[in-house]
């Protein structure tokens, strides 16, 4: 009994030792990770800014010659107002007139051939009506005669396509409307469809500029624009937009921007230059790689870094538009965050990480 008491005395001393040891070994800190980040700088100005355009006709027509030739004569030069069936330009006519005159023989050939098919078949019917005309010789001269009219119906036809090919020689004016463009010169040879002149309706105008890609993409409904030209801004309306081009030009990056105006000065003439300022403003709007966006439960959010304590919180985002390789985006961010531009999808609310500035953009 006393060895056994003895025993456990002496295990109690190592018991509390064990249990100091434990006490005194702290739980080893968790990892804290880099962080790749870019730093939020707004793509669009609270105030867009002010846009150079032109007023332009909504409505324009090319034309072209219907057959091929040399141009011997333009009638008209940029801005002349021209009238429905004024004459705009003419071809050389000597092939046409050539042909008309090859087919107008024909005709003549054939309608000779056909006062001869109609006589022997009036006179083959009444020698078969006195009995001494054979049927044979009777039903050859009205089967020649139906022959030759058949002809003569082409021969007419050939005439009429004649002249109508060279009344083609002559490029006239479908509509009232307002010169605004020649692509062919006088002497030059053009083939059938080419591009020769453009004409404007001049009654239905617009403004028309070239806004940068992210900015037209992030134009709210309904925006307004101010209107006013160049050389006096007093004249001046509101406007707002009617079409955006679908892609942007390959070279400046801008996309082709049509404004209905609401009302249509005197002043605005086709070719004016005019002024476009934004009448309200628009949302901050930033432009992220695409690796910054997570995608979660049907919703898109970006993580950014509190750089007090540096710790990551999610943010969600309203997605504008995105490429293959950027977003432009707007709300849940401000000018000047920190935002975790890779390894979001292992990130969680309140995670420590670590700010690798020599990856940072």
């Amino acid at each position: 009994m006393k060895r056994l008491l003895i025993n456990r005395m002496g295990l109690l001393p190592l018991a509390a030792a064990l249990l100091l040891v434990g006490c005194s070994e702290k739980k080893p800190p968790e990892p804290v990770r880099p962080a790749l980040y870019v730093v939020a700088q707004p793509e669009l100005a609270q105030n867009l800014g002010r846009f150079a355009g032109n007023i332009e006709a909504r409505y324009e027509s090319t034309l072209g010659f219907r057959v091929p030739g040399r141009i011997v004569r333009r009638y008209y030069d940029v801005g002349a107002v021209v009238k429905q069936g004024d004459i705009l330009a003419n071809l050389d006519p000597t092939d046409q007139q050539n042909q008309l005159r090859s087919a107008q023989g024909d005709l003549a050939k054939v309608q000779a051939q056909l006062i001869n098919a109609q006589a022997n078949a009036r006179r083959q019917q009444e020698l078969f009506d006195r009995g001494v005309g054979a049927q044979a010789q009777l039903d050859i001269a009205q089967t020649d005669l139906k022959t030759t009219q058949a002809s003569m119906q082409q021969a007419v036809a050939a005439v009429n396509q004649a002249q109508d090919q060279l009344s083609y020689c002559n490029l006239r004016a479908d509509h009232d409307a307002v010169i605004t463009q020649w692509q062919a010169e006088a002497g030059q040879v053009v083939s059938i469809g080419q591009e020769v002149v453009t004409l404007a309706r001049p009654e239905i105008k617009e403004a028309v500029i070239d806004l940068p890609g992210p900015l037209a993409e992030a134009l709210p409904k309904g925006i307004e624009f101010r209107v006013a030209g160049q050389l006096d801004p007093n004249v001046n309306t509101s406007a707002h937009v009617r079409e955006i081009a679908p892609q942007a030009d390959s070279a400046t990056r801008t996309r082709r921007t049509r404004l209905t105006l609401d009302q249509t000065p005197a002043a605005f003439r086709l070719g004016s230059s005019v002024s476009v300022t934004v009448s309200n403003p628009i949302a901050e709007h930033f432009q992220l790689p695409l690796t910054a966006v997570q995608e979660t439960d049907g919703h898109s959010r970006v993580w950014v870094i509190d750089p007090t304590t540096l710790t990551v919180t999610p943010r969600d985002i309203t997605v504008v538009s995105r490429d293959a390789q950027s977003v432009l985006l707007a709300g849940g961010i401000k000018a000047g965050d920190y935002v975790v531009s890779a390894g979001v999808n292992s990130l969680t609310p309140g995670q420590k990480v670590r700010l690798d500035k020599e990856s940072s953009q």
